[in-house]
């Protein structure tokens, strides 16, 4: 589901006819046990002669318009946020004129409620006390948004492999794939739901605070493909029959809870949520698929082998493309290592392909999260006070309160620097809320003599950080700290 600043400037590319990209349908006879929901709204069911079509790109488009527009059908959450028509903005190309605002932000006077514009009764009632200017002005909107027509494409075949190659096709373009309902509808028998043998998974899966798997349907499929086939590859995924999934499943789940306990006991990788590359789970699954009833038992060569595997994966930034083809050519590597400890394993190269000086940070970005598994690799304590990290509260919440800025936002500020030139990679470490407070807007080399002689080095150290810092100003500070941290990381891959 897109945020509903997304959703109001698709508004806006409408309102400006600007195109939206086709939206491709697939039409079939076979009737799918897909959910019957559209983003934040629980659909009715459809009659039972209705045409149905499928949608194979283009869904996150129809969601958002479906739930700006339509009116009948309550949210299952108070997450949805109404967009609203700025009737006074200055005509802009490159300004957005739609807004999405909650409900105290709204002036009535001002926002005109877009989802008004196909119902005559509340068209007329938002409209009644409104300027004659202004009404031709929505009339114009209302115009517009009747006469638009959706760009789109039907799809129609009941030959599943032609229906892979569709969604190969549109995965090369960068949509992600999502053919989880598609296959376990088609292929599952009666006495085996792939759905359901996931949820059970869930329990498992949660303690090992990765929970947020089970929501990822793709990566649970390409899980199961890599186990059984070795590829992860549309073809291959639709290819898959319910028998070999009955046969695998216990193999995937211990493969599975094998790879988690991996990342979090030997990378420190505590939640899903902070795992930069989700990607890299499937052949790291293969690895520690087996039906022995105790799991994989690695050997101390094939454990570092595989972390250095996992932190080139990382800053090459492996699976951030071609994302099929390296799975297949990881998954063949892993499991000769898990044959022979003593395999030469091809590895990525030990390149470091993420500028820390200008990537911008946010723990919701993959930059970021790399940024923050290295700096937890180093066991780090709050800068100021060397206070311990509650890492485990950290990575779980992806706190904002965890991370801040090491030369703060409004010193910068005060010295010609913007927010953009401020929140970059190589200027971020770990804080505590009190820390950050005791620092505010501080110079580095204020508050850094603040601490203790003896500790200083050290906490510099584990926070990655110049022991010279004072007497850097910001821009010679992040050319500094940006080739400490790739010795770091250069030192992980080794």
């Amino acid at each position: 589901m897109w945020e509903p600043e997304q959703v109001a400037f698709l508004l806006d590319s409408i309102y400006k006819e600007f195109p939206i990209g086709t939206v491709i349908l697939w039409k079939t006879d076979t009737r799918l046990s897909t959910e019957k929901r559209l983003g934040l709204f629980d659909l009715p069911e459809p009659h039972k002669d209705y045409p149905v079509n499928y949608v194979l790109d283009g869904q996150q488009r129809l969601t958002a318009l479906f739930s700006v527009f339509q009116t009948e059908l309550d949210p299952i959450s108070d997450e949805w946020v109404d967009i609203y028509f700025d009737m006074y903005a200055e005509e802009n190309m490159q300004e957005s004129l739609f807004l999405a605002l909650d409900k105290s932000e709204v002036d009535p006077l001002r926002h005109f409620p877009v989802n008004t514009l196909f119902d005559p009764v509340s068209y007329r009632a938002a409209t009644n006390k409104l300027d004659d200017e202004i009404i031709l002005k929505l009339d114009n909107l209302q115009s517009r948004f009747k006469e638009y027509l959706i760009p789109n494409e039907v799809f129609e075949s009941e030959d599943r492999n032609k229906v892979a190659i569709v969604f190969e096709r549109i995965n090369r373009a960068g949509t992600e794939l999502d053919v989880f309902e598609l296959l376990s509808a088609w292929s599952w028998s009666d006495d085996f739901d792939l759905v359901e043998k996931f949820r059970m998974l869930q329990e498992s899966i949660a303690e090992h605070n990765f929970a947020d798997l089970i929501d990822d349907k793709d990566l649970q499929l390409r899980i199961c493909a890599g186990v059984i086939s070795g590829e992860t590859t549309p073809q291959v995924i639709m290819a898959l029959q319910g028998e070999e999934i009955r046969l695998n499943f216990s193999k995937i789940e211990k493969g599975i809870l094998g790879a988690l306990d991996f990342l979090k006991r030997e990378a420190n990788v505590k939640h899903y949520k902070m795992l930069p590359f989700p990607g890299l789970l499937v052949p790291l699954s293969v690895f520690f698929a087996t039906d022995s009833e105790d799991g994989f038992r690695y050997t101390s060569k094939q454990r570092d082998k595989i972390l250095r595997w996992f932190w080139r994966s990382l800053f090459t930034r492996r699976f951030s493309a071609g994302v099929n083809r390296r799975q297949r050519e990881d998954i063949a590597e892993l499991l000769k290592l898990k044959n022979n400890e003593d395999y030469d394993m091809k590895l990525p190269e030990a390149d470091v392909r993420i500028d820390f000086k200008q990537s911008p940070f946010s723990s919701g970005s993959a930059n970021g999260r790399v940024m923050i598994l290295l700096l937890n690799s180093t066991m780090p304590h709050s800068l100021l006070s060397g206070a311990k990290i509650d890492l485990d509260n950290v990575l779980k919440k992806g706190s904002k309160h965890e991370y801040h800025h090491i030369f703060p936002q409004k010193y910068l500020e005060r010295l010609g620097f913007d927010r953009k030139q401020a929140n970059v990679l190589a200027n971020i470490c770990f804080l505590t809320r009190s820390d950050n407070n005791n620092i505010k807007d501080k110079a580095p080399y204020e508050y850094v003599a603040s601490i203790p002689d003896e500790v200083r080095v050290e906490y510099l150290a584990s926070a990655l950080c110049p022991e010279n810092i004072a007497e850097l100003d910001y821009p010679e500070f992040l050319k500094v700290r940006s080739e400490i941290i790739e010795r770091r990381a250069k030192e992980l891959m080794a």
